[in-house]
């Protein structure tokens, strides 16, 4: 297998990672107005992803750190043609933090449901904005090769002009909102609410669980629904392999088994289907894309393919002897962390006087 394609591969890893992890991260935060009935119900939710969210992002620095290492032109196409949404993106992920480690500093009721206010929108942007960036990949977007003088280059001429052009999505932003890519939104939104609720399910106890495993049987249900229209649509309009069936059917499989093990409330095992339904998926979407990296919609020619996008070899061996000795070592470290905090929590756990300083004494 040639370096390129080997790198190609693991950067879905890496993007599988980060939205099976961050995904129930963002399904949490989703959720937090309207399944908790009280605050301290709220700061259970809040110390179910407390000790991992930092850590789940960490999986997105890799993602696109690799994809600047490993394929430069790819980084470079799709960070300028998406520039304003990877930007909110961006600002929201910002404003999620100071949302998670600001409510607690004053104890003022106002000061929380702000913040709160902040956190849950915060975490919708990203959960629906990430589906229509990756059913643009699917899709394509309005990709042409331009000059250095910004001329168009003829089709014909793509493969000699490389060297002093490059790719641009000459389509602009609103080219990116289409029926297929929005439906890609709200297929991450709904996977992404599921997860977060029966990960809630999964790590809380009382009527909190209760009423988080109610939701996630009907959330389940939705997001299967979604994720099938758009899955059918995209392998039989867009896909170039017939390979991608394979992990079509994989995430097909089991969404429906969480539909029914939502059902009979066996969180774990909802958590665990959930998740590789959601990385059968993105395995889906970088099948469809192959052998490109970024499609044109404009003419094949265009399209920027792995071998285009790539680094020189010397950088892909470099970074996969680099990548062969520390990802184990970080894999190791994360999974230990959520052995650590393992167990269930309750409103037991939680006092009844909320933390941080008296507004009175910040002025």
């Amino acid at each position: 297998m040639e370096l390129s394609t080997l790198w190609f591969i693991l950067i879905a890893v890496l993007w599988t990672g980060y939205l099976v992890l961050e995904g129930f991260d963002f399904g949490v935060g989703m959720l937090l107005h309207n399944l908790p009935k009280d605050e301290q119900e709220r700061r259970v939710m809040l110390n179910t992803i407390g000790p991992h969210w930092d850590g789940n992002e960490v999986w997105l620095l890799t993602a696109g750190g690799a994809t600047f290492a490993a394929f430069p032109e790819w980084y470079a196409t799709m960070f300028s043609g998406m520039y304003l949404a990877l930007f909110l993106i961006l600002v929201a992920l910002i404003v999620r933090i100071l949302a998670l480690e600001w409510r607690s500093k004053i104890s003022d009721v106002t000061w929380r449901q702000r913040w709160d206010a902040v956190h849950i929108v915060a975490a919708w942007i990203p959960a629906v904005l990430w589906g229509v960036a990756f059913a643009n990949l699917v899709q394509g977007m309005e990709i042409e090769v331009v000059g250095r003088d910004g001329v168009v280059v003829a089709p014909d001429a793509v493969a000699g002009a490389l060297g002093e052009a490059s790719h641009q999505l000459t389509g602009g932003f609103f080219s990116l909102l289409t029926p297929f890519t929005l439906l890609g939104g709200v297929v991450t939104a709904t996977l992404f609410l599921t997860s977060g609720a029966v990960f809630i399910a999964l790590k809380t106890e009382g009527d909190l669980r209760e009423r988080a495993g109610d939701l996630a049987a009907r959330l389940s249900v939705l997001s299967a629904g979604v994720t099938a229209v758009f899955a059918l649509w995209g392998q039989l309009v867009y896909a170039r392999s017939a390979i991608g069936w394979l992990p079509l059917v994989i995430a097909a499989v089991c969404l429906v088994a969480v539909v029914l093990t939502t059902r009979m409330r066996r969180e774990g095992w909802s958590f665990l289907l959930n998740s590789v339904g959601i990385a059968a998926a993105v395995a889906w979407i970088f099948v469809a894309m192959h052998p490109y990296v970024m499609p044109s919609t404009i003419d094949d020619a265009y399209s920027l393919s792995i071998v285009q996008a790539s680094s020189t070899p010397y950088t892909l061996k470099v970074m996969t002897i680099v990548a062969l000795t520390l990802v184990p070592v970080i894999l190791a470290y994360q999974a230990w962390t959520y052995w650590v905090f393992r167990k269930r929590i309750s409103i037991r756990h939680i006092p009844l006087a909320a933390a941080g300083l008296e507004l009175a004494e910040t002025r």
